[in-house]
């Protein structure tokens, strides 16, 4: 990773529309891009992704906080620079080809009267799209197109590009080969990358770090390693891991109680004052489900995942999901018991605790508040 200034930076970044009243989009947003690095903006759909996006291109001025390109303030501050003046690139979801132009023209489109153009031949090349010069936009395929975008936006030599979910609108097998293709074509191209998805696996498998946001809020901004190890918040331990949220019924000592029985801390120390905030991250591997006419839990359906079935169990007015290999064959209805597998762990939170099953703690449960639902 390189050690020059980071060409991307926000600083305490606060935006709302007009006509929102009190409604904010985005709320203190701090995050970093450093010289190299793809970067994605992780979340469900309304979080803030493309409103971030646009305030760095200079579609969008923030309301409070600001923007910095290479250390120097492009909005906030008392700067403003204009979208055309910030040299970014920006590749949107729809690709927004011009239809009256062909590919060679859409190519060169960015770049100034008389500038050398063999740069934008270089990237047609580099991007399978040789040959392909006199076709118009409906005359090229979806991955054609999207590569066409790419190439438009890198044309003019930008230090950071910016892309708006650009294989959204791509079948499979097209959007897994662009996507591994991201990378290596934006470090030859000497550029930083930050691109806004909702696939959590899309954002893992291709960037340097991930930041997951939601309702406008920055949860965690790290390694997919790390995220993946230590989710900083329930949110991104469930978004990103598609892990179960479990509510906490009582805590006493070292021992928690909850749906999967009597839960110790890993170290043996003392739990913390549980809230009603509590609840605990578990990873659908890590649960197993026993059948028992009486059982608590019951099957309420199962998808098939390739190598393994997931099933969703209804246990205490939860619904959690449990991946099994596929030779449990449990069917729609099936009662059972169920509890954590043996070596797991989970997660409390917001105290991230890692805890693991156990036999019942001597002396009664002390109840905590009052039973939470976690979202």
């Amino acid at each position: 990773m390189s050690t020059s200034s980071p060409p991307v930076e926000l600083r305490d970044i606060w935006h709302r529309f007009e006509g929102d009243g009190e409604a904010w989009t985005l709320r203190g947003i701090d995050l970093q891009l450093e010289a190299g690095e793809l970067v994605g903006l992780l979340g469900p759909s309304g979080c803030g992704k493309t409103t971030l996006l646009r305030l760095i291109a200079g579609f969008e001025r923030p309301s409070r906080g600001s923007v910095h390109l290479q250390q120097s303030p492009v909005a906030g501050e008392g700067r403003w620079l204009p979208p055309e003046r910030r040299g970014v690139g920006m590749v949107f979801q729809d690709y927004a080809l011009f239809p009256h132009l062909n590919a060679w023209q859409n190519a060169c489109f960015g770049l100034k009267p008389g500038q050398d153009n063999s740069r934008a031949r270089w990237l047609l090349e580099l991007l399978e799209l040789d040959g392909l010069d006199q076709r118009y936009p409906h005359q090229l395929s979806g991955g054609q197109r999207q590569r066409l975008a790419l190439a438009r936006a890198l044309a003019p030599a930008p230090d950071v590009v910016l892309l708006d979910e650009p294989f959204s609108n791509l079948d499979v097998e097209v959007r897994l080969r662009l996507r591994s293709e991201l990378a290596s074509v934006l470090n030859l191209c000497g550029a930083s990358g930050l691109i806004v998805t909702h696939d959590p696996g899309e954002a893992l498998a291709i960037c340097d770090r991930v930041a997951v946001m939601k309702d406008g809020l920055l949860h965690q901004c790290e390694k997919p390693q790390n995220l993946v190890r230590e989710p900083a918040t329930p949110f991104v331990g469930r978004f990103v891991l598609q892990g179960n949220l479990i509510s906490v019924t009582a805590s006493q000592g070292n021992c928690l109680s909850c749906i999967l029985g009597t839960l110790v801390t890993e170290s043996g120390e003392q739990l913390p004052q549980l809230t009603s905030e509590a609840c605990l991250l578990v990873d659908p591997s890590d649960l197993i489900i026993r059948p028992e006419p009486d059982g608590t839990a019951c099957v309420m359906g199962r998808e098939f995942l390739g190598q393994s079935w997931q099933y969703r169990i209804q246990v205490d007015g939860q619904t959690l999901r449990i991946n099994l290999p596929l030779q449990a064959d449990l069917n729609r209805g099936i009662r059972g018991q169920l509890g954590l597998a043996e070596g797991a762990a989970v997660t409390l939170f917001p105290h991230r605790l890692k805890l693991h099953a156990s036999g019942p703690c001597a002396g009664a449960a002390v109840p905590t508040p009052p039973r939470n639902s976690p979202a």
